[in-house]
């Protein structure tokens, strides 16, 4: 009963602020979940540290005991898209697309010990990115300002337990709330370019619920060195009925299956050192991973079966990160991680609506263990500045011409957790 009511109570606080969420990091997905694993570059598969486990690696859990956690993100993506060469003067310059700079970012777990080896809880957290604002209009898109918004909510109900002292196992049901919207696409809602004209731009809010699963496996192979496997399933959306004109599928939008591998290493008693690698499937989405060349070559409509997308590559990313014991009080951690960008070169027009060319990411954090044993955590990331240039990405038709993608960001996480 205490679960379901706190369940609940996250799940209004999270839909409550799902509007003003941006993540666009690891592609679209956050590049840690907890903000003690941002402090370490996202590393967690092998190292649970706190009720939003879960989101990483559900075994986890069941190594967290009685405890709960609340957060708070601040991120800040610096987004711009830029035309030259175009056949149309007028069409070149440089696009602001952060008319909206600022989001809030939040997130809760909780975990209860049904016995010493099996536990229940919930993580709630989330996906985004793809997000802009354009300040002023894109004349190849539209007559007034572009952009997009789209927010994904988990809630993660899950059950883990030891198998022995060396193992554990987790399963959470991730229960996603999704919802988007589109502006400024008005050059493409016709018969020429859609299969739904009306449904593609302009609609206000739309959204879709759907579930998926996620497993995972924590071993600890010696007292100083673990490892850790997490797969999660596709999560199968509801379509966005008022975009079928825009997205493949009428409307599709699924989340795609990602899985990853991990370790923690205690290389001494006051450090430890974590990393993993994990795989995004962006392009078994079709509406993400479908190429958007066959829309300009007349070969396919926007919402159709095989309709165009933005031709998003699957995306393998790698984090290390580190921690220090500088006291029985206070934690330090550091980490870095890489992942080549998904958006080709070729991509770069349809991909000012979603420009997430980051690749390399720097974290920092700290805990400290306050008189009455619970924590306060902080953690900065910063995503260094990127570019993805477009020779020739403008088809003829169009004009012609490069389009180049570029962006960076900042974010600064709080969190408080406590044991019970």
């Amino acid at each position: 009963m205490r679960i379901n009511k706190l369940t609940s109570a996250l799940a209004v606080v999270g839909l409550a602020t799902i509007s003003s969420s941006v993540w666009a990091t690891d592609g679209y997905f956050s590049d840690g979940y907890g903000i003690k694993a941002k402090g370490m570059a996202g590393t967690s598969i092998a190292q649970p540290q706190d009720t939003l486990a879960a989101a990483n690696n559900p075994a986890g859990m069941v190594l967290q005991g009685d405890r709960l956690d609340v957060g708070l993100d601040w991120f800040r993506p610096i987004r711009t898209g830029e035309l030259r060469g175009n056949g149309n003067p007028a069409n070149n310059g440089t696009y602001d697309a952060s008319d909206k700079k600022n989001f809030l970012i939040p997130e809760f777990g909780y975990n209860k010990m049904l016995s010493q080896d099996m536990s229940v809880g919930v993580s709630v957290y989330g996906n985004g990115g793809m997000n802009t604002s354009y300040t002023k209009p894109f004349p190849l898109f539209g007559t007034t300002n572009p952009g997009i918004d789209l927010s994904q909510l988990f809630i993660a109900p899950t059950f883990a337990m030891k198998l022995n002292q060396s193992n554990s196992v987790g399963i959470s049901v991730n229960f996603a709330y999704q919802r988007f919207k589109a502006t400024g696409l008005q050059n493409f809602d016709n018969s020429t370019y859609s299969s739904s004209p009306g449904n593609v731009t302009d609609r206000g809010y739309d959204s879709s619920t759907g579930w998926g699963v996620k497993v995972g496996w924590i071993g600890q192979v010696t007292p100083d060195l673990s490892f850790g496997l997490t797969y999660q399933s596709k999560t199968s959306m509801g379509k966005f009925d008022k975009y079928k004109g825009l997205f493949a599928e009428q409307g599709g939008f699924d989340i795609p299956e990602n899985y990853g591998a991990g370790f923690s290493w205690k290389v001494a008693p006051a450090w430890t050192v974590s990393g993993d690698v994990k795989q995004i499937q962006y392009s078994k989405v079709a509406s993400v991973g479908d190429s958007v060349n066959c829309l300009f070559a007349g070969a396919c409509k926007l919402g159709t079966n095989n309709g165009a997308g933005f031709g998003w590559n699957d995306m393998t990313v790698y984090k290390l990160g580190v921690s220090y014991q500088q006291s029985q009080n206070l934690t330090l951690r550091a980490g870095y991680s890489y992942g080549k960008q998904p958006i080709p070169e070729s991509q770069t027009l349809f991909n000012m609506l979603a420009p997430a060319v980051n690749n390399d990411h720097m974290t920092l954090g700290a805990t400290w263990t306050l008189a009455n044993k619970s924590e306060v955590t902080v953690a900065y990331m910063h995503a260094f500045d990127n570019t993805v240039s477009g020779s020739n990405s403008i088809p003829s038709g169009f004009g012609g011409g490069n389009t180049n993608l570029k962006m960076y960001q900042d974010s600064l996480g709080v969190a408080y957790g406590m044991k019970f």
